[in-house]
């Protein structure tokens, strides 16, 4: 791709959530499946996905960041509260740190090393692992204190309304959190995910790191269950995160989500036993074709069907039917096929903020194919059947249109 090309794409990010950036990562670790469709340089794009989350790390920066730039910033984050909640990442080109955003960013960037990982250079892939401990590090942080996640740092709006470094912010760093008496099971949720997810990478790089992940994973999970509602509902919180970040979609499927990850990274049975029972209640059979920052169905299903795919777990075969739904409204030649392309081939959601669309849909068509693969599995799609290289021609298509 030309330099002319990546400029674009990457000054548009900056108006975009963190998440686009972990979606275009997680696509671009995939590099090896598109080096026959195109002469674009997917190492180098890969390079600069990574490093432009420390051009948005927050708090004091070690001595080893690489783009020497940016300085120290919001270092006495959180001291209104009484907690160190410096370091996180800041959202897009402004200088807010939006809790749930971030905490889905960082369950994909961990979810994109544990499936594609073994294909990336060593060194980026240890660079990965430093972007991915830049956001637990922080997120362990806002689960500090018993009863309480931290879950936003800096007032929006007076935000938006200042265009300034952030080594030079002088606006509000507003502090928002929940709690037992003011739930956010969507957040915790996530929060539990990603720390669930991201144990997961590190257990073969800093094992008692990877303990310390999956204990809070488990702490967090259990405080999104038992106190249980939107973390946008509570009026000041919703001060600070709508519109930008409401819940939209409720909290059950983060709750779904949260327990998938915490089976999948512990093998714990209580947690399969909590997917098994609460799936219905939580809406796994809603089938909603929809995957980001605050709609995991579709990941959901993608992530339990492996586990139906490979261990032949048969309560988890509802799972596995939603995702083969999904997958079959990717397929153009489908007959339940629904989503739009662009005359070029790119999906498209009318809305904002398409790439996002874009990039999480072709993580789980990659994902999933390779699930399908390693079980000698196909999808029916009603007067066709789609098999793992279908929906990687599919992907491909996405990468290089990017």
């Amino acid at each position: 791709m030309t330099t002319m090309k990546w400029s674009l794409l990457f000054s548009c990010s900056l108006v975009q959530p963190l998440t686009l950036l972990a979606l275009l990562f997680v696509l671009i670790t995939t590099s090896h499946l598109v080096v026959s469709y195109s002469s674009h340089d997917y190492n180098d794009a890969l390079t600069k996905s990574i490093l432009f989350f420390e051009g948005q790390r927050s708090g004091h920066l070690p001595s080893n960041q690489r783009l020497t730039w940016r300085g120290d910033s919001a270092v006495f984050d959180g001291s209104t509260a009484g907690v160190d909640l410096s370091g996180g990442y800041y959202d897009a080109g402004d200088n807010v740190k939006f809790g749930f955003p971030l905490a889905f960013t960082t369950t994909m960037l961990a979810w994109s090393v544990i499936e594609f990982g073994d294909s990336m250079p060593s060194g980026e892939l240890l660079n990965a692992a430093a972007a991915l401990r830049w956001a637990t590090d922080y997120l362990l942080k806002t689960v500090s204190l018993p009863g309480k996640i931290f879950v936003q740092v800096g007032d929006p709006i007076k935000d938006h309304n200042c265009w300034e470094r952030p080594e030079d912010m002088d606006t509000a760093r507003t502090v928002y959190m929940v709690s037992e008496e003011k739930p956010g099971s969507d957040i915790a949720g996530e929060t539990a995910a990603a720390l669930a997810a991201a144990s997961m990478v590190f257990r073969s790089l800093d094992n008692e790191y990877s303990v310390t992940l999956l204990q809070n994973a488990v702490r967090v999970f259990k405080f999104a269950d038992d106190y249980k509602g939107a973390y946008s509902d509570d009026a000041g919180v919703r001060a600070g995160v709508c519109p930008f970040y409401c819940d939209f979609d409720g909290y059950q499927d983060e709750l779904l989500w949260g327990a998938a990850w915490l089976r999948r990274a512990s093998q714990d049975a209580s947690f399969l036993t909590y997917i098994q029972d609460n799936g219905k209640t939580l809406g796994a059979d809603d089938n909603i074709n929809e995957f980001g920052w605050d709609n995991k169905h579709a990941g959901l299903n993608v992530l339990v069907s492996k586990e139906f795919l490979e261990a032949q777990e048969y309560s988890l075969e509802s799972y596995k039917a939603s995702a083969d739904s999904f997958m079959c409204t990717l397929v153009p030649e489908s007959s339940t096929s629904h989503i739009q392309y662009t005359p070029g081939g790119l999906i498209y959601k009318p809305g904002g903020s398409n790439m996002q669309h874009v990039t999480s849909i072709a993580f789980l068509l990659l994902t999933y194919a390779n699930y399908l693969e390693k079980t000698s599995q196909i999808v029916n799609c009603g007067s066709i059947s789609v098999g793992p290289t279908s929906l990687r021609l599919q992907a491909k298509k996405q990468g290089i249109t990017l």
